[in-house]
């Protein structure tokens, strides 16, 4: 991998990690509308790449492919994002799901059912379903989302701040305890879709098999447990940089 004179050699490393480039577009179009193309999103993920290149210094082996499959997958995540081909009207349809997923569970102490979050929305079961189905891929946390309407974003506002470590924060403890927690209080079905899906990376079809429905219905338990994370994540974002930054005037 190294040419006569000790450098490393571009064109025989890139092509000896396409195949890992590929492996993440498949398993990230398993989660996405039809839509987008698998030759787009391995596009971004060469340009990742490449720059994963550019970047590290210290060998080719292991370190450096768990160091460009995160280089790749954020090019692939940073393409979609700047091709917004989610629809304005569902995006805010999912923001509505998940502002009535923290109502409910504020009120009422436990996750929602489907049949409560329908009604709360004033939708039909089926409606709601469809939603989710429709929803497709949009499940990818962007900085600013943790923005409200109006706001200025999440790291704007903390880049601003001497004080605050935007890393860190987004790295605190205190996160990571939540979305553990938010895990664990998944209904129980979605909570086993979740681990067969990021845990034993199995695609939707083979996860329809091993929880015996259709692909399409694990799109929709996907959407909705993610919707779920979402709903606590967001809310503890904010609450965890105060105590940050609470903590370093004290």
């Amino acid at each position: 991998m190294y040419t006569a004179a000790g450098q490393p050699d571009r064109e025989q490393l890139v092509q000896r990690f396409v195949p890992l480039v590929k492996r993440i577009a498949y398993h990230l179009m398993a989660r996405l509308p039809a839509n987008v193309q698998v030759d787009d999103l391995v596009q971004n993920g060469m340009i990742g790449l490449l720059d994963a290149l550019d970047r590290f210094q210290e060998g080719f082996g292991a370190q450096f492919e768990t160091y460009a499959t995160q280089r790749v997958r954020g090019a692939m995540l940073d393409g979609l994002r700047e091709n917004d081909w989610l629809p304005r009207t569902l995006r805010h349809e999912l923001r509505r799901i998940e502002a009535a997923i923290s109502q409910l569970e504020h009120e009422h102490g436990r996750s929602p059912s489907e049949r409560e979050l329908a009604e709360a929305l004033g939708m039909s079961l089926a409606e709601y379903q469809h939603t989710l189905q429709e929803a497709r891929g949009h499940r990818i946390v962007y900085f600013e989302d943790f923005a409200g309407e109006g706001d200025e974003a999440f790291l704007d506002r903390h880049f601003s701040d001497s004080e605050a470590d935007p890393a860190a924060i987004l790295e605190d403890r205190d996160i990571r305890r939540a979305l553990v927690g938010a895990i664990e209080r998944l209904p129980e079905r979605e909570r086993m879709m979740m681990g067969l899906y990021y845990e034993q990376e199995l695609n939707l079809r083979e996860i329809g098999e091993v929880m015996g429905v259709s692909e399409s219905r694990v799109c929709q338990l996907h959407s909705q447990a993610v919707a779920r994370l979402r709903a606590q994540i967001t809310g503890e974002l904010p609450k965890a940089a105060q105590r940050k930054k609470e903590k370093s005037l004290g």
